[in-house]
């Protein structure tokens, strides 16, 4: 994958919210939840400690999956990125795979 239509993000983290599961008007399982991520990255040849949570979505397989999680169970997603809604452009992850780290 490559250029203009690339939009990956795997990520690993702490569970720190998960809310009940819920269905949409087409009867299609959704959750939402949020990862707290913390480790250390290299940049510009210097390790640096790096701190951030990430809102995320499940629908469908992956939000059955993730409905049996607990918070603070330690969690790898992947997934892409997409802004919330029409109107609100704070980004969240879609969740397409979601497993116990």
């Amino acid at each position: 994958m490559s250029g203009a239509g690339c939009n990956r993000l795997i990520i690993a983290g702490q569970l720190t919210e998960l809310d009940s599961l819920r269905y949409t008007p087409a009867g299609m399982a959704r959750i939402e939840m949020k990862i707290r991520h913390a480790s250390v990255q290299k940049e510009a040849g210097t390790e640096r400690q790096v701190q951030c949570e990430i809102s995320a979505l499940a629908l469908d397989q992956a939000a059955q999956q993730a409905a049996r999680l607990q918070i603070g169970q330690q969690v790898q997603a992947e997934g892409f990125l997409a802004q919330r809604s029409l109107r609100n452009t704070q980004l969240i992850l879609h969740i397409e795979k979601i497993k116990l780290e």
